[in-house]
């Protein structure tokens, strides 16, 4: 048994044997011997049980991933034939391919399955735009894998496969977690399961709800374009290492509790924590969006904060200041101020302006959230309805919502430009719905409606969100005017399909 406890290393096995120790001491019988249930050996035993039973349980819903780089544009080809010195023509060694079990990616992670019918969840940043995807399951099959869905603020995607029968992995509660509850980690690392037979690493949960350090760069000089910047992550001394990414993080049931995302360590010291993403009531809304291909939209207020709080306002520890509010948007046209202090959204208290964008963020697009409010001293509360919060990065969707006359429109609010920066930021967010593609050819594109555009009014009736837009098109049957922000006195007449 001892030497058992020696593998655990040295960060485990001294700390819980002295409390094994303790409970056998705290619960000798007065003859001096030890009852079976406190005896340490025992106790190891029902832990070493836990444990073996949660893998089993979760091990066959865990995946390997491959990713191979496509070939680029003037890429070194493959050696061709040549003669060795008898002449004879050698040709070049095959290297194996990524359904070969020999083959050994340089590029790996960890998936878990989420429908029996193919789909698979992993971790998004794991997934390079340039590479093809191949999964192995735990039966030993490799398949070539799609992306369904992807979204880049919660580092999520959804992966398809052909396969069938596969076993969904148990989602858990991460809500329910406190510091020091044991944890199970399954992946890949260093795709040394790449037989789709996942390792597995224990710790216990170091910390709850925290903060993935910033990325700035010139686009972006906050740095915080995932919503777990913000303070959601799951902190674990779980070893995490290179491959992990993508794999469940279980309790003692073999529930997942987390997707594993990163780990935090320095070179040549100790691997010191690894995170993941809780599987919480975001999550959940996340992935039920992601499986079906859709778009995953984000709530947007539209304030700005102000420099740290003095005075009273210090006092308190409660609440951020708005310094400005953004015209036009939801902020704007609930009647919010510069100068108000908003100390709560939905009863949620808020203490910086960080847990102000991650409880609205949480989240869905047209919410109706109640904000309480210090403004000159007196407390009210303020209804807002949310828009739509301008996601950076790589999407992707491959189901969209039908466009209407070949016109498909979005929220200002949300529509970036090449660089990720709010493409409309500079008009009244409240000014109209943004064209964001017109089919070559359709009814919407013969009338001259281009991507970019605004549309203010279908007929006389003023549009302000896509529900807007889609309400007043859906009740026309014939030629629709519709008129732009920039052009208000010309109208542009939309004929109906196959006219």
């Amino acid at each position: 048994m001892m030497k058992n406890t020696l593998r655990l290393g040295r960060r485990f096995w001294i700390p819980l044997w002295a409390g094994l120790i303790l409970v056998g001491w705290s619960g000798r019988h007065p003859s001096g011997q030890l009852g079976a249930e406190e005896n340490p050996r025992a106790v190891w035993a029902a832990l070493e049980t836990a444990l073996t039973e949660a893998i089993a349980r979760a091990e066959k819903s865990v995946v390997a991933i491959a990713l191979v780089p496509r070939p680029m544009p003037g890429a070194a080809t493959p050696p061709a034939e040549r003669p060795d010195p008898f002449g004879r023509r050698v040709p070049p060694p095959v290297q194996p391919g990524p359904l070969d079990p020999d083959f050994i990616p340089s590029q790996y992670a960890t998936g878990v399955v989420i429908d029996p019918n193919g789909l698979i969840l992993t971790a998004f940043h794991a997934l390079p735009e340039d590479c093809d995807c191949y999964v192995t399951t735990p039966d030993r099959k490799v398949y070539r894998a799609m992306i369904k869905g992807a979204d880049p603020r919660s580092d999520l995607a959804v992966l398809s496969i052909d396969a069938k029968g596969l076993v969904p992995i148990v989602l858990g509660d991460a809500q329910r977690l406190r510091k020091g509850q044991i944890v199970i980690a399954l992946g890949n690392p260093y795709a040394i399961a790449r037989d789709g037979q996942a390792s597995a690493s224990w710790g216990i949960v170091s910390n709850l709800a925290r903060k993935a350090p910033p990325h700035p760069d010139e686009n972006d000089p906050v740095g915080k374009s995932v919503l777990y910047h913000f303070g959601t992550l799951i902190q674990t001394d779980a070893r995490l290492n290179l491959g992990t990414s993508g794999g469940p993080l279980l309790n003692l049931r073999g529930e997942m509790i987390g997707l594993c995302v990163s780990l935090a360590a320095v070179a040549g010291y100790e691997t010191a924590a690894g995170y993941a993403i809780p599987v919480d009531a975001t999550f959940r809304r996340i992935l039920d969006t992601l499986k079906a291909g859709r778009e995953v939209e984000y709530g947007y207020l539209g304030v700005r904060r102000s420099g740290e709080p003095t005075g009273p306002e210090a006092a308190t520890g409660q609440g951020v200041r708005i310094e400005d509010v953004v015209p036009g948007s939801p902020a704007h046209q609930a009647g919010l101020r510069p100068g108000d202090r908003i100390t709560a959204v939905n009863g949620q208290p808020i203490y910086d302006f960080d847990g102000l964008v991650l409880e609205v963020g949480k989240l869905p697009v047209e919410t109706r959230v109640r904000l309480d409010v210090l403004r000159d001293g007196r407390s009210m509360s303020i209804e807002v309805v949310l828009s739509k919060y301008p996601v950076r990065g790589r999407k992707v969707v491959t189901e969209r919502p039908p466009a209407w006359r070949g016109v498909s429109v979005d929220y200002l609010t949300g529509v970036v430009d090449g660089t990720g920066r709010p493409m409309f930021s500079a008009l009244p967010f409240d000014l109209g719905v943004a064209v964001t593609d017109v089919q070559e050819g359709s009814p919407a594109w013969q009338a001259g409606l281009r991507p970019g555009m605004i549309i203010r009014q279908v007929g006389p009736t003023p549009v302000r969100t896509p529900r807007e837009f889609l309400e007043a098109v859906s009740r026309q049957t014939g030629p629709v005017e519709i008129r732009l922000a920039d052009q208000p006195d010309q109208p542009l007449r939309i004929l109906p399909s196959g006219s």
